[in-house]
């Protein structure tokens, strides 16, 4: 049997291939993406991006219903998005195996919540379960597949960031085969769901979680481990890990399946234990059904209910001594920054310039809310921009209307922002939006979105016409610029914002990481004159990275600007704000 390094990410995507998925589908977001990249290596599979996260669980939905094993993957703010399929799917059941990953985010490395998907299982009343390394991902994968078929419903496989991320070693199997042939099949009653059908798949639903529940207490994902009876800890996932690392005498109850759990299995182990605990990020979702059993447990107690949970904070939480660390380098600040040259720059801070009250959105251009460009005004979730500026112009004087704009990327506007772009027309709202085309989804990695001009599989494909798509949804005012020119930015910026009905501005300068050098292409290494260069900040004021101070040496707050050759794209925004011309482009 060969053996491999994955991560859980890379070990899933294994999974679903070993598994005969034949269909996955997703919107990348951090931690899932790589499952859908990796799962590009196995031609079996037909990957694909969706425009977000609803429809491409619909399209998994479609595949399992033509018969075939289907695979659909997001964070844990997607299942927000794909909630409403998925609550009804879990009425409908499927036909061929049907797995959502769900990668949730404690802490919130690259979120805007610390969200537990595990209350969606339960919510949605479908199967979840929950792997504690990279071989249990891919196990767990390809068991998730069998469960589906076996009990008529979709399952859910619960990650995290430090399982997505992590690797370990995992064993790789063959390509399960003799599979039904996926094929049309009719069966409206149990996939139509009028009311009446629907009446009678739900006593359906909850019987297959009762026997799922009981039937686990004998499966192998859930397991006992008796070591010394003082302690037992119920736990799951990363947190597994965790416990053995910092109570290896202790008693665990590991659990694969968090939902419908093992309430038998439970009641075993905890006869056996003298104190009992539940160890668990974010919410107390097992700990809380353990007490509604009447079983006596220490969890929350001990455990925060917000971040991440670490060895470090397991250990502060049953006062251990803490384990000693390789000393620190002391290493400067790093705080999170757009790409030299980025196209989004320029328009942020032209926006600050004109004093815009900005509705923003997620996206790397989130981070115009970093000084020094200090440019975005909310941030709820994606595609939400243009309706909250929708909001805000209902309730304000008709002078700060005017201020109101509403920043989006093209790969957001697509996900959901067109809903609020429609909205907009419909009722005239006199708000601007900006929509900042940059020709991919560059925030969790540059993958394609239906206006990138390609697919996941790298094929050339139709790319919409975002111009021509507001026009279709009633936008009069529409005008395309240049992002890098300062000049013409502000200019139209400040003729759209004084127009009082909805106008959309669109950038069109690509990413400056796409890597398809017919896409973009890097301009010329700019530098400074130091001769010429006065110490008058003015290109700091933008926050490139490639553009740093060097002190003057003599104690004093004087200096004198520099540019990184190696850092430079050549965007010319900085030689645009410099007004003693020391800034130019050199060979």
């Amino acid at each position: 049997m060969k053996r491999t390094i994955l991560s859980g990410n890379e070990a899933i995507a294994r999974g679903a291939y070993e598994a005969g998925c034949l269909v996955a589908c997703a919107y990348p977001g951090t931690p899932s993406t790589e499952i859908l990249e990796n799962a590009l290596q196995y031609t079996e599979i037909n990957s694909s991006w969706a425009p977000n996260e609803k429809v491409a669980l619909e399209v998994a939905i479609g595949a399992s219903f033509g018969g075939g094993r289907a695979l659909c993957t997001m964070k844990h703010v997607g299942v927000n998005v794909a909630a409403d399929p998925l609550f009804t799917l879990s009425y409908t059941g499927v036909r061929g195996g049907l797995l959502l990953v769900v990668a949730d985010d404690p802490e919130m490395h690259s979120s805007q919540n610390e969200q537990d998907s595990r209350n969606y299982a339960k919510f949605a009343k479908v199967p979840m379960l929950e792997p504690s390394d990279s071989q249990e991902c891919k196990e767990f994968t390809r068991l998730a597949f069998e469960l589906s078929e076996q009990y008529d419903t979709p399952v859910m496989l619960r990650s995290s960031t430090r399982i997505s991320h992590g690797k370990s070693v995992v064993e790789l199997g063959e390509r399960v085969t003799g599979l039904p042939q996926p094929r049309l099949e009719k069966n409206p009653a149990k996939l139509v769901m009028l009311p009446g059908n629907a009446r009678v798949r739900h006593p359906v639903v909850e019987q297959s979680l009762i026997d799922l529940s009981k039937a686990a207490a004998t499966l192998p994902f859930n397991r006992i481990e008796l070591r010394d009876t003082t302690i037992g800890v119920i736990t799951a996932g990363i947190c597994y890990q965790y416990v053995r690392e910092v109570l290896p005498n202790a008693s665990t109850l590991k659990l694969g399946l968090v939902h419908p759990l093992p309430f038998d299995l439970i009641r075993e182990f905890a006869a056996q234990v003298d104190t009992l605990y539940v160890i668990e990020e974010l919410d107390p979702f097992i700990e809380d059904r353990v007490k509604a059993m009447g079983i006596s447990a220490i969890g929350k107690e001990i455990i925060s209910l917000c971040g991440e949970l670490t060895p470090g904070r397991l250990r502060s939480a049953f006062k251990l001594p803490q384990a000693e660390a390789a000393p620190a380098e002391t290493l400067p600040g790093r705080p999170p920054n757009m790409c030299p040259g980025c196209p989004h720059r320029g328009v942020f801070y032209t926006l600050k310039q004109l004093n815009a009250y900005i509705t923003g959105d997620i996206g790397c251009y989130t981070l115009g809310f970093m000084p020094p460009l200090s440019a975005m005004d909310t941030c709820v979730c994606m595609g939400a921009s243009i309706g909250m500026a929708t909001g805000v112009t209902k309730v304000v004087s008709d002078q700060e209307k005017k201020k109101v704009v509403a920043v989006i990327g093209d790969s957001t506007f697509l996900h959901t922002g067109l809903n609020g772009l429609m909205d907009m027309v419909y009722n005239n709202s006199p708000a601007t939006v900006i929509i900042l085309d940059n020709s991919i989804t560059a925030m969790t990695g540059r993958q394609d979105n239906p206006a990138s001009g390609f697919t996941l599989m790298d094929d050339p494909t139709h790319a919409i016409n975002l111009p021509l798509l507001c026009k279709a949804l009633g936008v009069k005012n529409i005008r395309v610029i240049n992002p890098l020119d300062l000049e013409e930015t502000r200019r139209v910026i400040a003729e759209e914002m004084e127009r009082f009905e909805p106008s959309v501005i669109i950038t069109n300068k690509p990413c400056v990481l796409i890597n398809r050098a017919d896409i973009f292409q890097k301009g010329p290494v700019y530098a400074v004159d130091s001769g010429t260069c006065s110490g008058c900040r003015a290109c700091l004021k933008i926050g490139c990275p490639a553009i740093e101070w060097v002190p003057a040496g003599d104690g004093s707050k004087k200096g004198k600007a520099r540019i990184d050759p190696l850092l430079c794209t050549g965007c010319d925004v900085c030689r645009q704000l410099c007004t003693f011309t020391a800034i130019g482009s050199v060979k």
